[in-house]
């Protein structure tokens, strides 16, 4: 794939860039560009985002020197261009592809990947640590954090601007790229110009003298000071930075190479903590991307010629089903409200947020303060919706304890993408909220097996009492067909196959997975039952008593990790009982999924109906007939 590519093909390495002309670097761009392309339209990922900063990161391959140089990319979307250009171009090819290389930075990847995330704005946090730790450790050398793309909506990233501002690092910059989804519009020549005369050493120079000067003057420091913030408020936006101790340069037009270069050069001789505005085009190169950055943010496979997805006959997906139920509940329930943090198409909230606008809250990558807020619109009488991805929901657990949970409000948790999500890898795959959500007091926690029970579920969590979650997986649903909601006994479970040998107690996408395994063991003569364990909490009690007296052996399967999570639920219950009972526990196991297609994943890990199949007649086996009987 690389043979096309006339400077791409023979670049080997990042010291290569410090001796490029300008002309070459425009080039290079280019064709960094179109690899992106190539790979991403064969195997998805986030398209947008990274188009937006290839000129930035060869400026930062030529001004800094990594890994002496440390550079802290925020999330990893951005990163495709620093994976090509470090050490990462042969290997790109495998991007998101089981056993390639990962979608996000990750630092047993590479040497030049300082710091690991798939979660925004930890990007300033991680990099002042890094600051501090080479100042104590006597080491010198730079540490820039590069965040944007709407991550500075979340109160962490101010937590550090604060932390920073207050310890006052030196080499330490922050490089805030607006790529016009956030924070300002996009400024002109006079003003790009304006930054590099503001960032050159003269300016700085003679703008610390005049302070220090000033300061021994009785009664001209305080106005001096309000006259300068005065006048660089008319100038710029980047007053609230310089409040919390930052000197602001910017904005700087991300796409002009050598203004880039030129302002980080200059930056590097500023005393104190920098940070540098830029400008960039989300998408920029490829029409389809530049003209609708919010889906190209990350897509699946498409066809580059036209932009147009390959989409391949599925059914709805879990998502789609979950939004059009939402419409049609607002529609029922005038007092329902939705929030989710920065998710509205991720969630499946477009329509809704079209046709409810002032019911509908987008609060920004602020989990948090989504999850409180939802608090407060109970408190007050509403039905609130938060719609959160299961991998987000992490950042917002103590507020689910604190400020819901242990105040029993009303908040019903819709949190998609539970379980194994696939190409995201181990940053994303929701395995572990059946585990952190069931030891919560007060809280419902369910799974649907299907599309319309996940549309009772909503039904029956509305109309509730206290927090109830409802998590469901990513991609395609199994194409049940839907109509209408009714409610459901909260706890119950749904027996679907007698048997007599064993019976699975299946959470969630494992229940159609188990009656498959049950159909592929009944053929082998082991009958198996099936119960659709729908309620993680409360457990069916009566259920499980029943089952306790009829099958030897409990088989329990979900797609959340084994540590904590269902089966472990179904243990304790047997021990507080005080009945033995033969249990084999099927889920994800304890250790990191790695990233590769979905359904490989829940392969490999053995929760499909051939792994749940294999597992269940390993157990059996060693036991003897005689002693397959009721304990």
């Amino acid at each position: 794939m690389l043979e096309r590519y006339k400077l791409l093909k023979e670049y080997a390495g990042p010291i290569d860039l410090k001796y490029m002309s300008y002309q070459e670097l425009i080039n290079l761009a280019e064709e960094v560009r179109d690899y992106i392309l190539e790979v991403t339209a064969k195997n998805g990922g986030h398209v947008a985002p990274g188009l937006g900063v290839v000129e930035l990161t060869i400026a930062l391959l030529r001004v800094f020197d990594p890994p002496s140089d440390v550079i802290v990319w925020d999330i990893g979307h951005q990163a495709y261009p620093w994976k090509i250009l470090t050490d990462r171009k042969e290997k790109f090819p495998t991007l998101r592809q089981y056993g390639g290389i990962s979608g996000f930075l990750r630092r047993e990847e590479s040497v030049y990947d300082a710091f690991g995330a798939g979660h925004s704005s930890t990007s300033i946090s991680a990099a002042l640590g890094f600051r501090k730790a080479m100042d104590l450790l006597d080491q010198k050398g730079y540490v820039v954090a590069v965040i944007g793309d709407g991550a500075m909506t979340a109160g962490m990233a101010f937590e550090a601007l604060n932390n920073a501002g207050h310890l006052r690092p030196n080499r330490f910059i922050v490089i805030l790229n607006d790529n016009e989804m956030s924070i300002s519009p996009n400024v002109g020549a006079i003003s790009t110009y304006l930054s590099k005369i503001l960032s050159g050493r003269f300016v700085q120079e003679t703008r610390q003298r005049v302070k220090r000067l000033l300061e021994h003057i009785s009664g001209v420091s305080r106005i001096a000071k309000l006259t300068e913030e005065f006048l660089k408020g008319l100038i710029s936006p980047g007053i609230i930075f310089e409040e919390l101790g930052f000197n602001y340069i910017g904005p700087v037009n991300g796409h002009d190479l050598q203004a880039l270069e030129r302002t980080l050069e200059n930056i590097k001789s500023i005393e104190g903590p920098v940070l540098l505005h830029i400008y960039t085009k989300k998408g920029k190169g490829y029409k389809p991307a530049e003209n609708d950055p919010v889906t190209w943010h990350g897509v699946a496979p498409y066809k580059r010629e036209s932009g147009e997805f390959i989409k391949k006959p599925s059914p709805p997906t879990w998502t789609s089903i979950f939004g059009k139920a939402v419409v049609e509940l607002a529609q029922m329930y005038p007092d329902l409200v939705v929030i989710t943090p920065a998710m509205r198409e991720g969630s499946g909230l477009v329509e809704f947020s079209q046709k409810f606008p002032e019911r509908f809250f987008d609060v920004g990558i602020a989990e948090q303060h989504a999850c409180t807020f939802a608090g407060g619109l109970a408190a007050q009488g509403l039905k609130p919706i938060a719609a959160y991805y299961s991998t987000f929901l992490q950042r917002a657990y103590d507020q689910v304890i604190h400020d819901i949970a242990l105040q029993n409000l009303h908040v019903v948790f819709a949190i998609d993408r539970g379980g194994l999500v696939g190409d995201d890898g181990p940053t994303h795959h929701g395995v572990f909220d059946l585990s952190y959500l069931r030891c919560i007091p007060n809280m419902v926690v369910s799974a649907p097996k299907d599309e319309q029970e996940l549309r009772d579920l909503l039904y029956t969590a509305i109309n509730s009492h206290g927090p109830f979650a409802i998590r469901y997986p990513r991609g395609p649903a199994y194409g049940v067909p839907t109509e209408g909601f009714k409610e459901v006994p909260i706890g119950s479970w749904e027996m679907l196959v007698e048997g007599e040998d064993a019976v699975i107690l299946a959470v969630g996408y494992t229940v159609y997975q188990a009656l498959k395994a049950s159909e592929m063991l009944k053929e082998e003569g082991i009958k198996v039952g099936v119960v659709n364990a729908r309620f993680v909490k409360p457990m069916d009690d009566s259920m499980l008593a029943h089952l306790c007296k009829t099958y030897p052996v409990f088989i329990t399967v979900e797609d959340n990790v084994i540590v904590g999570g269902f089966g472990a639920g179904v243990l304790e219950w047997l021990s507080q009982k005080g009945i033995l009972k033969r249990v084999l526990t099927i889920g994800v196991p304890d250790r990191f999924i790695e990233h590769g297609n979905q359904n490989l994943l829940r392969s490999l890990v053995g929760i499909d109906g051939e792994g749940i199949a294999n597992r269940v007649r390993e157990f059996l086996r060693p036991l003897k007939s005689s002693e397959l009987h009721i304990l």
